[in-house]
C-alpha cells in the first residue's frame, strides 16, 4: 500500500501559473493519462493545472526504470512496473515541478489542457463490473423484489459481471441512444427500438497494476499493489432493454453500447493521504471469508472521495444556464473494498494484466440526495426530476450533457480531483 512521503505536503508549490489553488490538479496530484499535442501523436503526460506535461519527452530526467514505458502509447507498460518504480516516477516528476530551476528544462514541454485531445489512458484488454454500491443494490431490489432487495449472496460474496471492453471509451466520446427489445409490462410480446429509459450510473473505474499467472490468486494483503489508480467511470444503461433481457444472464446489450471513462488515472500513490477505514458491517452481518478478509484493508481500504453527478438539458445550455447537480456523496458507500474485489476476481485463479479496468459498479448514499442513478432519483421514473428551467426528468432525454465529478479530500492535506467524465446523448441510428 503506498505511503504518505513529501509529494502530499500540503504546502508545497509549483512553478507552473495557476497550478496551486487549481480544484483538480495541483502537484500533489500529478495523475497519468495519454494526451495527443494538436500536430502530435499520443503520448504519455501527466496532468498539472490547465497544462500536461510530456512525460515521453522528459524521459532522459526520468528514472530509467520507466523510461521505455513513457515511449509507449498507453500506460500498460508502465502499470506493469513495479511499485517502486512508478513512486520513484512520481518523486522525479514532482521535483522537476517544484524546482524553480527545472524550469528551463521543462517548461517547453507543457500543453495547454484545452489544446491536446485525450486517449483512453490504457490498452484495455478485460473490463469487470461489481456491484458494491450497497444503497444502490437495495433502491434497485427494492423496485424489482420488495419483499428481498438484496439476494442471498450479495453479503458474502462481491458480485461482478463481465463487461465488454471494446466499447470503454474516453470521457467527451458522444453516447448514441442504444436500440434494442422492450417490453413494457402490460404488453403481451416485445418490440424493437430505441431505448426509452436511458440512463447512467455514477462509478469509480480501478485501474490494475502488475500481473498474476493463470490458475495464481491474489491474497487479500497484496490487492493494494494491484492498484495502478482511479478514475471515474459512468456504466450508461438501457433501464428497458435491460429489464427485459437480465434473466437469466445477466446485463447483455442494455449495458454493452457505451461505457465511458475520465482521462486521468489518480494514483495509488497519489491517493495515499486519502485512505480511511471501511464501514463497519452491520450488526448481523456475516463475516467475509478468510480469502476477503484483512485486518489492514479494513482499516485503510476505503477512500475518502466525494462524487458529483450534474446535468444540462439542450435548451439550458442553449439559454447559457449552468448545469444541475443531481446527486453528491462519499465513495465509501461501499460494502466491499477495491481489494476485496481483486481478491474475489482472481480467487479461481482468473488472470488480471496491466491496464485491466474494474468497475465498482453504482455507488449511491442511503438518502435521495446521493443516489447515483436516474432509476433511483425518479423512483424508477415515476417521480419526475425537476430542472432549472422547468423541463423534468425521468430518464436521460437526446441532447443531454452528463458530467461526473470527483475529488479526495483530508484534513491537513491538499484536496485532489478527477477531472470531468462527460457525455451527451445522441439520437439513435
Amino acid at each position: 500500500m503506498s505511503t504518505i512521503d513529501h509529494t502530499h505536503d500540503a504546502a508545497a508549490t509549483s512553478w507552473v501559473a495557476g497550478t496551486n489553488d487549481h480544484a483538480d490538479f495541483p502537484v500533489q496530484n500529478l495523475p497519468l493519462g495519454v494526451f495527443a499535442p494538436a500536430d502530435g501523436a499520443p503520448r504519455i503526460g501527466t496532468a498539472i493545472g490547465d497544462f500536461v506535461l510530456d512525460l515521453a519527452a522528459l524521459s532522459g530526467r526520468l528514472p530509467a526504470e520507466v523510461r521505455p514505458a513513457l515511449g509507449e502509447t498507453t500506460l500498460n507498460t508502465l502499470f506493469a512496473c513495479a511499485p517502486e518504480a512508478r513512486r520513484a516516477l512520481r518523486h522525479a516528476v514532482f521535483a522537476l515541478l517544484t524546482d524553480p530551476a527545472q524550469r528551463e528544462h521543462v517548461e517547453p514541454h507543457l500543453h495547454a489542457a484545452a489544446d491536446v485531445t485525450m486517449h483512453l489512458p490504457a490498452r484495455i484488454g478485460d473490463y469487470t463490473d461489481f456491484y458494491v454500491g450497497i444503497h444502490h443494490a437495495t433502491n434497485i431490489g427494492k423496485q424489482f423484489r420488495p419483499d428481498q432487495p438484496l439476494l442471498p449472496n450479495y453479503k458474502h460474496v462481491p458480485i461482478g459481471y463481465h463487461g465488454r471492453a471494446s466499447s470503454v471509451r474516453v470521457s467527451g466520446t458522444p453516447v448514441v441512444r442504444p436500440s434494442g427489445q422492450r417490453k413494457p409490462p402490460e404488453a403481451d410480446a416485445p418490440d424493437f427500438g430505441p431505448c426509452r429509459r436511458l440512463d447512467y450510473e455514477l462509478e469509480m473505474g480501478v485501474c490494475i497494476a502488475g500481473a498474476n499467472d493463470l490458475g495464481e490468486p491474489v491474497p487479500i494483503a497484496d490487492a493494494p499493489d494491484r492498484i495502478a489508480g482511479l478514475c471515474l467511470l459512468n456504466d450508461w444503461s438501457a433501464r428497458d432493454l435491460q429489464a427485459w433481457e437480465y434473466q437469466p444472464l445477466g446485463p447483455f446489450l442494455a449495458k454493452n453500447f457505451l461505457t465511458t471513462v475520465s482521462p486521468w488515472v489518480v494514483t495509488s500513490e497519489a491517493l495515499a493521504p486519502f485512505r480511511i477505514a471501511q464501514a463497519p458491517r452491520p450488526a448481523g452481518d456475516p463475516q467475509p471469508l478468510a480469502y476477503l478478509w484483512d485486518k489492514d484493508d479494513q482499516q485503510a481500504g476505503a477512500f475518502a472521495i466525494t462524487l458529483e453527478v450534474s446535468i444540462a438539458s439542450a435548451s439550458m445550455r442553449a439559454s447559457g444556464m449552468p448545469a444541475h447537480r443531481l446527486s453528491s456523496g462519499p465513495a465509501s458507500n461501499m460494502y466491499w473494498t477495491v481489494a476485496q474485489m481483486i481478491a474475489h476476481h482472481t480467487s479461481n485463479g482468473c488472470d488480471l494484466n496491466p491496464g485491466d479496468l474494474l468497475g465498482t459498479g453504482t455507488i449511491s448514499g442511503p438518502t435521495r440526495d446521493a443516489f447515483g442513478s436516474l432509476i433511483e432519483l425518479s423512483s424508477g421514473g415515476r417521480e419526475p426530476i425537476p430542472l432549472p428551467d422547468g423541463e423534468t426528468r425521468a430518464f436521460l432525454e437526446d441532447g443531454d450533457a452528463l458530467t461526473l465529478s470527483g475529488y479526495a479530500s483530508a484534513q491537513g492535506y491538499r484536496t485532489i480531483g478527477f477531472g470531468a467524465c462527460e457525455g451527451v446523448i445522441q439520437p439513435a441510428r
